[in-house]
C-alpha cells in the first residue's frame, strides 16, 4: 500500500456508520456487519449512476456539438457557452452542496439535486434555441452541484473497512469509464437520429434514468442529516461565482466578438475580485464562521501544489477534446458515432491509469505523476503533429491517444490521493470539496481558452462557417496543442517543490 494512501485510511475511517448520527437517528452498521448485504448493494448501484450520469453528461455533449451548432444555427461562442455553462454552475455550487448536505441531510440534498438534473435534461433536450439550452445547461450544472457531492459522504456513511475500499475503487472506475461512454453514446444517440430527433437524445435519456434512480434512492437511501452542520457562506459563493464569470465569459465571448472593450475590462477585473473574495472569506472567519475556503487548508503544501497541477492537467485535457471533437466533425467530416469511438484508446488509457498506478511502489508515485504529466504533453504535441496536414493519423493516432490517456490516468487520480494525504481529519471535508471544486473550474477555463484557440483559427476569414477546411481545422488543432502541451508540462513543474521536500 502506498504512503499516499496509508495517510487517508485514517481519515477515511474515522467516520463509521455506527457513529454517524442525524438529529438523534443512527444510521445502521455496514452490510458487512448487518447482514443486508443487498441493500447496500442497491444504495451504491444509485449514488455510482447518479455520478457516472452527471460525468457522463459533462462528456457527452462535445460529440453532439458540430449537430447542435448547425441545427440551431449557433455561434462558437454559444457552443461554448453549451459545454461550459454546465460545469461552471457545477464547479461554483460543489462546495456550497457538500454544506448544505451537512446541513439537511445527505439524502434530502441528493434527491433534490438528482431532480434538478433530470427536470434540466428534459429542458435541454427539448430546447427551441441556443438561449433556452444554455440557460438549461447551467440548471443541470447546478442539480449536478447538489447531487454529485453527496455521493462521498454517502459511501463514507454506509460502507467500512474492505466494502468501502471497493466501493472507492468502484467509484474511480466509473469516473474513468464515463469519459469514453460519454463520447461513444453521444456519437451513437446523435447518427442514430431517433425519429428525426437529431441531437436531442443526448439530454432526453437522462430523464427516464434519472427517474428511476429518484425512485430507488427514495427508497434505499439512509435519512436523516450528520450532528454537527457547517453554516453557509453566501457572500463567499457570491464572489467566487462573479470572479469565476468575470474570467469565462469574456474568454468565450471574445473571440467571436473582437475583443471588444468589455472583454478587456472583465479581465483586469479577476485579479481584483478575486481579491474581494479572500477579503470576504476572511472577514467570514473572523465572525467565527466558516468560510468557503478555509485559510487553512491552503496552508497544506501537498494539496496547493496538487491542485496546480490538477487544474493544469484538466484544462489541457477538456479544451483539447472540444478541439479535438470539432476538428474530427467538422474539419474530417466524420461522422458523430465515428468521431465518438475514436475516443476509445483515449478512455482505455484513463482507466488504465486510474486502476493500476496504486501497484507501483509508494516512492515511486510523485515521480510517476511528474512523468505522466510530461507523457501527456506528448500525446498532445503528437496528435497534432500527426494529424497538421488534415489526414486522418492512420494507425499512429490511437496510439498517440492512449498515450495521452495513461498520461491522464497516471496523473489525475494518484493526485488526487496526494492533495489530500496529509490534510488534518478536521478539514478534510473542506479540502476535498476544493479538491472537487479545482477539476471542475479547470474544464471551464479549458474550454473556453484553447477552445477560443481552436476557433478562432478554424473559423478564420476564408473558411465556411461551421464547416472549416480539413487543412484549416488540423492546423488550428495543432497550434491548440502547443499551449495545451505547456500546461501539461507546468503541471509537472507545479510538482517540484514536492520532489525537493521529499528526496
Amino acid at each position: 500500500m502506498s504512503e499516499m494512501t496509508r495517510d487517508r485510511l485514517p481519515e477515511s475511517g474515522r467516520i463509521s456508520a455506527a457513529e454517524s448520527v442525524d438529529g438523534g437517528t443512527t444510521y445502521r452498521k455496514p452490510a458487512a456487519t448487518d447482514g443486508k448485504r443487498p441493500r447496500h448493494t442497491g444504495i451504491l448501484l444509485v449514488i455510482l449512476g447518479a455520478v457516472f450520469m452527471a460525468l457522463l453528461d459533462a462528456t457527452v455533449v462535445n460529440v453532439a456539438t458540430p449537430t447542435i451548432r448547425t441545427d440551431l444555427d449557433t455561434t462558437g461562442s454559444a457552443l461554448q457557452l453549451i459545454v461550459s455553462g454546465y460545469t461552471i454552475s457545477y464547479a461554483a455550487l460543489l462546495i456550497t452542496g457538500a454544506r448544505l448536505g451537512a446541513r439537511h441531510g445527505f439524502r434530502t440534498v441528493f434527491l433534490a439535486g438528482l431532480a434538478t438534473f433530470t427536470l434540466a435534461s428534459s429542458g435541454c433536450g427539448l430546447a427551441p434555441g441556443a438561449g433556452v439550452l444554455i440557460a438549461a445547461r447551467a440548471v443541470q450544472g447546478i442539480g449536478a452541484g447538489l447531487m454529485v457531492p453527496q455521493i462521498y459522504s454517502l459511501i463514507q456513511l454506509t460502507f467500512e473497512g474492505p466494502a468501502r475500499a471497493r466501493a472507492l475503487s468502484l467509484y474511480a472506475t466509473v469516473i474513468a469509464v464515463a469519459v469514453v461512454v460519454g463520447q461513444v453514446a453521444g456519437g451513437l444517440l446523435v447518427s442514430a437520429d431517433l425519429f428525426g430527433t437529431g441531437w436531442r437524445p443526448v439530454f432526453l435519456i437522462n430523464v427516464p434514468v434519472g427517474l428511476a434512480l429518484l425512485a430507488a434512492a427514495v427508497r434505499l437511501l439512509p435519512a436523516g442529516a450528520p450532528p454537527s452542520a457547517k453554516g453557509l457562506d453566501l457572500p463567499g459563493l457570491v464572489t467566487l461565482t462573479a470572479t469565476l464569470l468575470l474570467l469565462v465569459v469574456p474568454l468565450v465571448l471574445g473571440h467571436e466578438q473582437h475583443r471588444p472593450l468589455w472583454t478587456t475590462l472583465c479581465l483586469s477585473a479577476v485579479v481584483p475580485m478575486g481579491g474581494v473574495f479572500v477579503l470576504v472569506e476572511r472577514g467570514v472567519a473572523r465572525r467565527g464562521g466558516a468560510p468557503l475556503v478555509p485559510g487553512r487548508v491552503l496552508r497544506s503544501k501537498d494539496l496547493v501544489c496538487g491542485a496546480a497541477a490538477l487544474f493544469f492537467g484538466m484544462a489541457g485535457y477538456a479544451g483539447f477534446l472540444f478541439s479535438f471533437s470539432q476538428h474530427l466533425q467538422s474539419g474530417l467530416g466524420e461522422s458523430a458515432t465515428r468521431a465518438g469511438l475514436a475516443f476509445a484508446p483515449l478512455a482505455l488509457g484513463i482507466a488504465t491509469g486510474s486502476l493500476t498506478w496504486q501497484k507501483l511502489p509508494a516512492r515511486w508515485h510523485l515521480p510517476m505523476i511528474a512523468a505522466a504529466c510530461a507523457l501527456t504533453a506528448v500525446g498532445y504535441l503528437g496528435i497534432g503533429w500527426t494529424l497538421r496536414t488534415g489526414g486522418h493519423g492512420g494507425l499512429v493516432l490511437p496510439a498517440l491517444q492512449l498515450l495521452w490517456g495513461l498520461g491522464l490516468g497516471y496523473t489525475t487520480s494518484p493526485l488526487l490521493t496526494l492533495a489530500l494525504s496529509r490534510i488534518d481529519p478536521a478539514d478534510a471535508s473542506d479540502a476535498s470539496g476544493v479538491l472537487t471544486t479545482v477539476p471542475q473550474l479547470a474544464q471551464v477555463v479549458g474550454v473556453a481558452a484553447y477552445g477560443s484557440v481552436f476557433l478562432s483559427l478554424a473559423d478564420r476569414p476564408g473558411t465556411a462557417a461551421g464547416a472549416p477546411s480539413a487543412v484549416a481545422s488540423a492546423q488550428a488543432l495543432y497550434a491548440t496543442a502547443l499551449p495545451a502541451a505547456a500546461g501539461a508540462l507546468l503541471g509537472a513543474l507545479a510538482l517540484l517543490p514536492l520532489l525537493r521536500a521529499r528526496r
